[in-house]
């Protein structure tokens, strides 16, 4: 596995671990139909990952795992290596279809790996601390890692790990429907259940619904709190991960699309491993890159957040 070392960042305690951030980036971008990871959207040329990264150096965090495919490595590290140089330390980990599966039971027909649970699993090994996972074509705002740095130093532990939840209503598109992990959570704000909706959008009336199984239309909460898959984790979650993937290829073997989602690892982790996962509200606004049409709101909205100065015009041009 090769690797790029970069300059560690300090937080203002010493005494204080840094977290890790871990980006998913190894996926294939089928709804897309390009590779919108390394895309630029910022007037720099900037990636979506590179204003995650910039917000997430900022607000703590001391190293960056991505998660990338082989066949795409050498253009990616020659994207973010240079200019990540001196500024936070590097990782770079390889998601492929055979990784951590019994050759017996990999299905011939297969030509994608297992899905996020096992992209998390496979930085398992430079991961020792604890750490936030999220998409690499996913915008969330600086407030979304600020509240992940200060759960993971303050309150993350083998028994409680933390999503944080954005609003429903921020995270729709225009060009066409989403899917969603609506969050139910207890009195505390403890996760009790994620209920993956998928075809959901704003109908002509403003109200936003979602498709059931049935194919009815169900009106759901704008205001409802959902996952944009960005996880907070002690690093004993990968004996949790090891443990629920290890017969998942044997159990689906004839379903060549079978994939290990994160929220299979969350649902057992509350409701059979005896531990809590707290949803932390973020009043950040999420974007995206779903469909191809989004691409001019994207850089819309980085160009005022620019102009508000939320971020400047170059990101990487400023002193280390």
């Amino acid at each position: 596995m090769q690797k790029s070392i970069i300059i560690f960042k300090t937080l203002k305690s010493k005494n204080m671990q840094q977290p890790t951030l871990l980006i998913l980036a190894a996926g294939m971008a089928s709804r897309y139909g390009s590779m919108k990871q390394t895309e630029g959207f910022g007037p720099s040329g900037e990636t979506i990952m590179d204003y995650s990264i910039y917000d997430a150096i900022k607000a703590g965090f001391g190293k960056i795992v991505f998660v990338i495919r082989k066949d795409f490595a050498e253009n990616f590290k020659a994207s973010f290596d240079a200019k990540l140089k001196g500024r936070v330390e590097v990782e770079y980990v390889y998601q492929e279809k055979d990784y951590f599966v019994d050759p017996q039971y990999m299905p011939e027909d297969r030509t994608k790996p297992w899905g996020t649970g096992h992209a998390v699993l496979c930085a398992s090994d430079v991961i020792k601390e604890p750490f936030a996972v999220i998409n690499a074509d996913d915008f969330y705002g600086y407030d979304g890692f600020a509240k992940a740095v200060n759960f993971l130093t303050n309150d993350c532990n083998e028994k409680t790990y933390s999503i944080i939840g954005y609003i429903l209503k921020s995270t729709l598109s225009d060009n066409g429907t989403v899917s969603r992990g609506v969050c139910d959570t207890d009195a505390s704000n403890n996760l009790v259940d994620i209920n993956e909706r998928t075809k959901i959008y704003r109908n002509k009336e403003g109200i936003v619904v979602y498709e059931n199984n049935d194919g009815e239309l169900v009106q759901v909460s704008e205001d409802s709190s959902v996952s944009m898959n960005f996880w907070c984790f002690h690093p004993t979650v990968f004996d949790v991960i090891k443990k629920l993937f290890k017969d998942f290829p044997k159990d689906n073997f004839e379903n060549i699309k079978a994939e290990f989602f994160i929220p299979i690892i969350g649902e057992y982790f509350i409701k059979k491993g005896g531990g809590k996962i707290k949803v932390i509200p973020t009043t950040a606004q999420w974007f995206g890159v779903t469909y191809k049409e989004d691409a001019p709101e994207v850089k819309a909205s980085l160009d005022k957040l620019i102009n508000d100065g939320t971020y400047p015009t170059s990101l990487w041009n400023e002193k280390k």
